[in-house]
């Protein structure tokens, strides 16, 4: 027999960020519990408004499956005396376990005879067990940040009103501080305050709709959305749809109602980016723009309420929206007096960090290293990079920028083209922004690209440098986010860059801002960026073996690297290769520790070793060339023949010699062997068919 849980935790408002991941961990919370109490269950679906946070789970068992545990005791041997009664060894083993000597049964294991004791543990009634696991939910549910009310203990994302908990229709009776549990639920803040009785989820879903809740998240989506594009189709337009600011909508209302507003056509002027993120960003409302992509003087405001009389409604948000585009267009036509030169030059006085100096000196940095990389990129692009650079973070002391620092770059591009930049520096000041986020847009041009690693290099050097290192989750400069934006950009635009060479260049334009040894912050920031490289590439599908197998051996050449790991993905499936694989494993084993070895031919004393020498000195300049022209490919179907002549070594000779000089000049030549492999990967990383089984 199963039954339904209802659950519902009635809160003040939450803030709509938290809410995506909320229902998330709530759902991971709730399948933890009944797993570890083995309480069986069917599918399992939590919801969310800015009021509730709700939790469905359908066809719960009503008991407990029975457990069966089993425990080893002593052997056989030893709990039993030569008469066969039971020594103090049993019996204590037996009132230990609950049991009496004759509960106990004998098992056959590996290493002989022992007494098992097994209790079968009855299951209990799942109404009993629910009170502490639904307290334990509560107090279980992570947000990024909570709080404690009146005189109260508990701490939550806000002060709970109320919670509802329904158990096949009966209340499951606890109480979290001074809330009791009960059955009863509150409507729409405005629109039906009054509390109601609900006796099962299908009764709640038709009564909330009924108080104006509209409770499931992607059924508000769909609302939203369909109100706003109907409503844009009637001004002549279409909505300018966003998938973040839809989602944010969403989590802000319990009963959407979109609402049509206008603004003067004068402020069209503006900006394209300059109107959307104050519609969108500052006032959460949806853009218009015509078949073109051309913006309207329209916006889509999505209330909470059903009004009474729609127009007044427009006219407030109305009055808001042209007060924050006037104060846009002043700060507009305030900054581009002042050329962007002039602005830069303020960036002297703002601080970047305490321990790296100010934005204007970082500017300095991030501009010679720019520099640096533009001689090994294309050095005909020197002169625009550099004026890039130089005037990438002018915008930052723009009035413009102050009142919307989700601009910054972007500004920066529009001043530009205003005072008359080359477009292709313009642009550059955009771009070195970018990546913003993950998988997001890179920058087009190769000064933007350039200036944008040069900038977040910087950073990531400098911080690493002072020791302000992300631990865990805590990146609160978004270094790891920078990390990925280089290796993207790198990857992206094809670039032959050394990064241990631009982290070593970066290191000496810091100076003696970087208070860490300059080997271990170089290995450290070596290692941060392998990780993220590590990552990126096992989430695009490659085996994490055969990536380990390369990066391991460096990621200066980020190109070089995928191209090895795409190389031995290749050839993994050759017959030959996992027999190689093993035996390489085996060479590196007997060789660990040994290093410098020099082989002489004169010291052979079998044709195993003349053969492998052989093979090994026709491949070694053929791997050399195809290795010099990245054709990895090439380079593993030459190392595959080696299996061969690497099996008769190892069944033909003792490596150990006891011999000193023949023992130096075979590992000699293994280590000759492994050097060829190791120009593409380290193969003791990959996973064998035989380990993965094992």
């Amino acid at each position: 027999m199963s039954k339904e849980l209802l659950f519902e935790i009635g809160t003040e408002e939450i803030p709509a960020e938290f809410l995506p991941r909320t229902l998330k961990d709530m759902e991971e919370i709730i399948r933890k519990e009944f797993a570890n109490l083995r309480i069986g269950h069917g599918d399992v679906k939590t919801l969310a408004t800015p009021r509730r946070l709700v939790l469905f789970v359908y066809k719960v068992a009503a008991m407990q499956e029975d457990q069966v545990i089993e425990k080893l005791g002593p052997a056989k041997r030893v709990a039993f005396d030569d008469k066969g009664n039971p020594t103090p060894a049993a019996l204590g083993f037996a009132r230990g376990q609950g049991l009496d000597i004759s509960e106990l049964k004998t098992v056959t294991t590996d290493k002989g005879e022992y007494l098992l004791a097994r209790k079968k543990t009855k299951g209990g009634e799942t109404k009993d067990l629910l009170p502490a696991v639904l307290t334990r939910f509560i107090t279980s549910i992570p947000f990024p940040k909570s709080m404690r009310w009146m005189n109260l203990d508990i701490r939550f994302v806000r002060p709970i009103h109320w919670i509802v908990a329904l158990f096949g229709g009966e209340i499951v009776p606890f109480k979290v501080e001074n809330i009791e549990s009960g059955d009863r639920t509150c409507g729409h803040r405005f629109m039906h305050p009054r509390p109601f009785k609900v006796r099962s989820i299908k009764d709640y879903l038709a009564k909330t709709r009924k108080a104006y809740v509209i409770v499931d998240p992607e059924e508000r989506k769909k609302i939203i959305l369909e109100q706003a594009e109907q409503a844009a189709a009637g001004l002549g337009g279409k909505l300018l749809r966003d998938e973040e600011l839809l989602e944010e909508v969403t989590f802000l209302v319990e009963y959407p109602s979109a609402v049509v507003g206008n603004f003067d056509k004068d402020y069209l002027k503006l900006p394209k980016d300059v109107l959307t993120a104050t519609m969108m960003e500052h006032q959460r409302y949806f853009p218009v723009v015509d078949g073109t992509g051309k913006l309207l003087p329209h916006f889509i405001a999505i209330n909470n309420t059903l009004a009474r009389d729609p127009s007044v409604v427009a006219r407030g948000n109305e009055k808001v929206i042209r007060a924050r585009l006037a104060d846009a267009k002043f700060f507009f036509e305030a900054d581009q007096k002042v050329p962007l030169e002039k602005h830069f030059e303020k960036l002297r006085k703002v601080v970047f960090h305490s321990m790296l100096g100010t934005s204007y000196d970082k500017v300095m940095r991030f501009r010679e290293l720019a520099a640096y990389i533009t001689k090994r990129i294309n050095p005909a692009l020197k002169d625009t990079v550099d004026r890039a650079a130089y005037l990438a973070k002018a915008d930052i002391e723009t009035q413009m920028i102050y009142e919307f620092p989700e601009l910054q770059g972007i500004m920066g591009r529009e001043y530009a083209l205003i005072q008359g930049e080359n477009p292709v520096v313009a642009k550059a000041i955009y771009e070195h922004y970018l990546p913003t986020q993950a998988g997001g847009e890179l920058p087009e041009t190769d000064e933007g690209a350039i200036v944008s690693i040069a900038d977040k290099l910087d950073t990531i050097v400098g911080f690493f440098g002072v020791n302000q290192i992300p631990t865990g989750t805590a990146d609160p400069y978004g270094l790891r986010r920078q990390a990925l934006g280089i290796l993207n950009i790198i990857l992206h635009r094809n670039y032959r860059l050394d990064l241990a060479d631009l982290i070593d260049r970066s290191m000496a334009i810091l100076g003696t801002k970087i208070r860490r040894p300059p080997a271990e912050t170089k290995r450290d920031v070596l290692d941060f960026f392998r990780g993220r490289l590590e990552n990126q590439f096992i989430s695009q599908g490659h085996p994490y073996d055969v990536v380990d197998a390369v990066l391991t051996l460096g990621v200066s050449d980020i190109g070089k690297a995928l191209k090895k790991i795409e190389a031995v993905e290749n050839i993994k499936g050759h017959p030959d290769f996992e027999p190689l694989a093993i035996a390489f494993k085996r060479v590196v084993n007997i060789i660990k520790g040994f290093k410098d070895g020099s082989v002489d031919p004169s010291l052979f004393e079998t044709d195993v070793e003349r053969n492998l020498h052989k093979a090994c000195l026709d491949l070694k300049g053929k791997i050399e060339s195809l290795v010099e022209r990245d054709d990895y490919r090439e380079a593993m179907t030459h190392l595959v023949t080696l299996r061969k002549p690497v099996d008769s070594f190892f069944e033909g000779v003792l490596v150990m010699e006891p011999d000193e000089k023949v023992r130096f000049n075979r590992l000699s030549l293994l280590e000759a062997i492994a050097k060829l492999f190791y120009r593409i990967a380290d193969f003791s990383k990959i996973v064998t068919e035989k380990q993965a089984q094992g």
